[in-house]
């Protein structure tokens, strides 16, 4: 705690960090704590899963520390609802021990119990910009008093629409406030929303291959589009992850894909924009607690998210662009955890892994196809694997006498092949129409989706690389 302690934070929240199990600054903490604390506005590229919410959070919770007003003094603009969960839920960590209070504001919610909530005068307002202004248009939030204004995945806000709400929000709040711009890519448009409302920011970078890369194995399996879902479940049965996040490209093949593994008997679940906000908590809450352990997403509706425990990442479709990949990858690897990360690619994309492996500065090694063989092995250890877990834990007295009875028959060897045989789950071959969706390719310098006149409409309205 000595570096969190040299930089002249509250001792009550150098309590709560202590409480919360930090040792040391992650580098985006280190860099960004000390323009904070000084009143600087700062602009901050970072990945998620790097701890920038406390790079902001312990200087906003220390300024407002025993300078309460009746109107909040802190607000933070998130892309989603889980996310601004999330966030909201660690302030309250950071001032645990303070009288600072994080009140998260978001659509989705009925309006009147967060009007209720915020009667109780939280300091901090952490909203997505949508709700925020509803509430600014019905006067139950006032923004007199706010000194202090982030913007979390500003990037992402981008991409959602949002980038008009923020400026609205942004001209009603007082000049006189500290600002922090937090975005993993920095697009054009970013850079000017900082110009127009940021003063002389402090800019600090932190390179992709400073975060979570290290940590994380990484693979890829050359392949053609329609061998990728049955590739992807003999993975499954030989890796036997405990948590795993499959990454598809659209939200038909997120359906597709989810829908196909709960056909071969997999617990999985799948998240996109179209769910509604009852079935998305759903889903999330299910897979935090384990009830399931594949979540099948897209990118967008992944961001943000932190959930502890992953192994696994699975890029069905590739990212179309290398800071896509690392947001996908840094999903595993975290809290000095290793893990595992597979991506799909069609030989047509093998350019455009050689541009991710460019920007990450390394190598992504080559896997050998798995086959059906291997699959079966996978499953036959995980087996092995329970049965001795089942010795371990004992209390057996009851099974003894049969088993026996058993071997008085039956030469142990053929007994124990046969309950290896009962107990391991084949792998499933059920029939699964996955859409065949068309490759990235290089084009102008950048990428984008080649048109799939198999798709609707025939259009070309894909990604393109910003």
């Amino acid at each position: 705690m000595e570096k969190f302690t040299a930089l002249a934070i509250n001792d009550l929240i150098i309590q709560s960090l202590n409480n919360m199990g930090f040792e040391e600054p992650t580098p985006i903490q280190e860099q960004s704590i000390p323009p904070a604390m000084n009143g600087r506005d700062l602009v901050g590229q970072a990945q998620t899963g790097t701890g920038k919410t406390a790079a902001y959070g312990i200087p906003m919770i220390h300024k407002i520390i025993g300078h309460f007003t009746e109107k909040p003094q802190g607000i933070v603009l998130t892309p989603t609802r889980e996310l601004a969960i999330q966030v909201a839920e660690e302030l309250n960590k950071i001032a645990q021990y303070t009288d600072v209070q994080t009140l998260p504001i978001y659509g989705g919610q009925d309006i009147g119990r967060q009007i209720k909530a915020l009667k109780k005068r939280p300091q901090i307002i952490v909203a997505t910009p949508g709700r925020l202004m509803d509430h600014m248009d019905r006067r139950t939030i006032r923004l007199d008093d706010i000194k202090f204004v982030v913007l979390d995945e500003a990037d992402e806000m981008l991409n959602m629409g949002f980038i008009e709400d923020i400026e609205k929000i942004l001209k009603d709040i007082p000049e006189k406030r500290q600002t922090l711009l937090f975005s993993a890519t920095m697009p054009r448009a970013i850079q000017l929303l900082s110009q127009r409302f940021l003063k002389d920011p402090a800019l600090i970078s932190i390179q992709s291959k400073e975060v979570t890369i290290p940590l994380v194995e990484q693979h890829y399996l050359e392949v053609q589009d329609r061998q990728k879902f049955d590739i992807l479940c003999r993975l499954l049965d030989i890796q036997s992850p405990d948590l795993s996040i499959i990454f598809a490209r659209t939200k038909r093949r997120v359906d597709e894909v989810s829908e196909g593994l709960k056909k071969r008997g997999y617990s999985a679940e799948g998240i996109h924009g179209d769910l509604t906000q009852a079935k998305r908590d759903s889903v999330l809450r299910q897979f935090r607690e384990g009830i399931v352990d594949i979540l099948v997403a897209t990118d967008v509706a992944a961001r943000g998210l932190d959930i502890s425990g992953v192994t696994h990442v699975y890029n069905f479709d590739i990212p179309q662009d290398p800071e896509s990949y690392v947001h996908r990858i840094g999903r595993t690897g975290r809290a000095g955890q290793t893990g595992i990360a597979t991506t799909f690619v069609i030989p047509r994309e093998i350019e455009h892994l050689r541009l991710i492996e460019r920007v990450i500065k390394r190598k992504i090694s080559r896997m050998t196809m798995p086959t059906m063989t291997d699959a079966l092995e996978g499953q036959q250890r995980v087996t092995v694997e329970k049965l001795l877990g089942i010795v371990e834990e004992g209390n057996l007295e009851l099974y003894k006498g049969r088993a026996e009875e058993l071997l008085n028959d039956t030469d142990s060897i053929t007994l124990i092949a046969a309950a290896l045989k009962l107990l391991t789950k084949e792998p499933n071959t059920a029939p699964v129409k996955i859409t065949e969706e068309a490759p990235l390719r290089p084009r102008g310098g950048g990428f984008r989706r080649r048109p799939n006149p198999k798709g609707p409409g025939g259009n070309n309205s894909g990604y393109r690389r910003r």
